[in-house]
């Protein structure tokens, strides 16, 4: 009996640079594969030959500008039981290279995505850059348009995520200038230039530090990391200490506890809550406590803050 399941779409890492970090299962997929989705089908035949395999397959070309015209096709196979592998020249597929089309068709159609992991610019640069990796965007190349790429950067600039970028060496030493311009001249920053290539080269600084390194030339696929801006200081002005304060307020008169309710409103508005239980015991909502004054039934022991609880007086 002839299964009539769709086939598997395999989204494949190639190395981006050290044909060395080609995995064994990679190998194995491009000598047993039937039909290979590629971005350049010259690349992959090279990748082929200096793995030492031999393609059976029937090579697709798909490339940015026959990205769309090509996914029907592709989506036809799949849905006839065959299985397609999609590679790009250099690291995972969709990821700023074509891809995202043709797996999100697939999706659509009800067939089998999976993927075969490996090399990768953006979480290469990430790990090497020093910078904080916990949060971060990926960007891809900045608009080329100065009007738009103005607007993006200004858009970026108060991002507090790491961002990696990739760019063109020509138009590096630019990019960072603008950069410099929008997010300051002193944020820090990674050039990561030929990963994993025998011309590796990472270059860490400010952003014009980098700008000016970069107008003397640059070569190589470049891969930039950005530290993300600093997270705003919190408003402690009397006035914002005075509205957390009375939201304090509102929330035991609803019956939570004060330490639940300080805890909460700090949280929400970015305050310390040290800043704001202090607030509240202070007398800041409503009309200020004189000076010398008790705040609630007693005044403090000298040496102890008023709390009500032990646990609150380690708030900082």
């Amino acid at each position: 009996m002839k299964d009539n399941s769709p086939g598997t779409l395999t989204v494949a890492a190639v190395p981006i640079g050290c044909l060395d970090d080609a995995s064994p299962r990679l190998t194995a997929a491009l000598a047993q594969a039937r039909i290979i989705a590629a971005e350049d089908t010259r690349r992959l035949r090279r990748l082929a030959a200096g793995l030492g395999i031999s393609l059976t397959a029937t090579v697709v070309s798909y490339y940015d500008a026959v990205e769309q015209r090509k996914v029907a096709g592709l989506i036809d196979e799949l849905a006839a039981g065959h299985d397609v592998l999609l590679v790009t020249d250099a690291g995972m597929p969709s990821v700023s290279d074509p891809g995202y089309r043709l797996v999100s068709a697939a999706v659509s159609a009800g067939v089998r995505v999976c993927a075969l992991p490996g090399p990768s610019a953006v979480t290469a640069a990430l790990a090497v850059s020093g910078l904080p990796c916990d949060r971060f965007c990926f960007e891809g190349f900045p608009p080329r348009r100065a009007g738009e790429r103005s607007r993006r950067l200004a858009e970026l600039a108060g991002q507090q995520r790491t961002m990696v970028f990739f760019e063109s060496p020509r138009r590096l030493a630019a990019t960072l200038a603008q950069l410099a311009g929008a997010f300051g001249e002193l944020r820090r920053a990674v050039v990561c230039r030929e990963l994993t290539k025998t011309h590796e080269e990472i270059r860490r600084g400010t952003l014009a530090e980098l700008a000016g390194w970069a107008a003397a030339g640059v070569r190589g696929e470049i891969t930039l990391v950005v530290a993300g801006a600093a997270a705003p200081e919190p408003d402690e002005t009397r006035s914002a200490l005075a509205a957390a304060a009375d939201e304090a307020a509102e929330l035991v008169a609803a019956g939570a506890s004060r330490r639940d309710a300080i805890a909460s409103v700090a949280l929400s508005r970015g305050l310390r809550r040290r800043a704001v239980y202090e607030a509240v015991v202070s007398g800041v909502a409503g009309e200020p406590v004189a000076p010398g004054a008790a705040s609630g039934p007693a005044a403090a022991p000298p040496g102890r803050s008023l709390d009500v609880g032990p646990e609150e007086t380690t708030w900082n």
